[in-house]
């Protein structure tokens, strides 16, 4: 494709997201420094790497993404999720680098009662939320090549850098393992498998489409829903999967309830929506079976 992105930056890639975009990435030149090796905070160190490399973007895919502990630290959310991104956004437009950011279905309150557009009001009700969208609104201000991708749920075939598994491999290995799950059955989002993710970022980037994306596989569903379903797609229909409330979980974050995402801007690019999430949870459920089961 003209315009196709030769080479790219990516911080942040050993998660989810990370590991997919590196694959769709496969063929193009991609610099993937470790957090080792490249702080997101340490704006001097990203200032050289840029200078040296000389990327056509930089896609930063690191976040302070525990939502708990946000609340409990703050200052440390906004440094990483705002902060640093204000930084990586004002590197990349001083040296005329597309820059793009991932952020969250939590800049959303949850009281919708529809899945939430691009042009929805944010109004986040955690410090999480609240910190990725001034990351947001600070990177935006760098100029008109920056882009922004909300998620929600991301699921994928890689787990977390942190923990090496996801959430879906951790119930499934419970179930197995004949070990009963509890879900909550009244929180409702849009499943995002991370390598569809990926490779809608990518398409979008290469066709210079800057601006904010809701980027999740077609249609909503509660957790409940989404693992109850999982375990039928797995034969592991007999499975024990108790739903709850997110009230008698005992957390004290005050999570949006209700917030898919639904994408109005792929087809103003001329690229198609991305595959609905059962569809996605069943390709994610053969590669699962592929590979063999992660031991959590």
């Amino acid at each position: 494709m003209s315009g196709a992105l030769a080479r790219v930056a990516l911080i942040g890639g050993a998660g989810q997201l990370g590991s997919a975009l590196r694959a769709v990435l496969a063929d193009r030149t991609v610099i993937a420094p470790t957090h080792g090796e490249l702080d997101v905070e340490d704006g001097d160190a990203l200032a050289a790497l840029l200078e040296r490399e000389r990327p056509d973007a930089l896609i930063n895919c690191s976040a302070f993404h525990n939502v708990d502990q946000c609340e409990r630290e703050p200052q440390r959310a906004f440094a990483v999720n705002a902060v640093a991104v204000d930084g990586a956004a004002r590197a990349c437009a001083q040296r005329d680098i597309a820059f793009a950011t991932i952020s969250t279905d939590y800049v959303f309150d949850g009281t919708a009662e529809r899945a939430y557009r691009e042009d929805d009001e944010p109004q986040p009700r955690t410090a999480y939320g609240v910190s990725k969208l001034a990351g947001e609104l600070l990177a935006r201000r760098h100029g008109p090549r920056v882009a922004v991708f909300r998620t929600s749920g991301v699921f994928g075939d890689i787990g977390s850098s942190s923990k090496g598994y996801t959430l879906i491999d951790k119930v499934l290995a419970q179930a197995e393992r004949g070990e009963p799950t509890r879900m909550v059955a009244d929180m409702t989002f849009s499943p995002s498998y991370a390598p569809d993710v990926a490779a809608a970022i990518v398409a979008l980037l290469d066709a210079g489409a800057y601006g904010t994306h809701h980027l999740t596989n077609a249609g909503a569903c509660s957790w409940f829903e989404f693992v109850q379903r999982a375990f039928a797609q797995a034969g592991l229909a007999s499975a024990v999967l108790e739903p709850a409330t997110y009230a008698s979980m005992g957390n004290p974050t005050q999570r949006p309830l209700h917030s898919p995402l639904v994408n109005t801007t792929l087809a103003n690019h001329g690229l198609a929506p991305l595959r609905t999430w059962q569809d996605a949870q069943d390709v994610y459920l053969a590669r699962r079976r592929a590979r063999g089961a992660v031991n959590v």
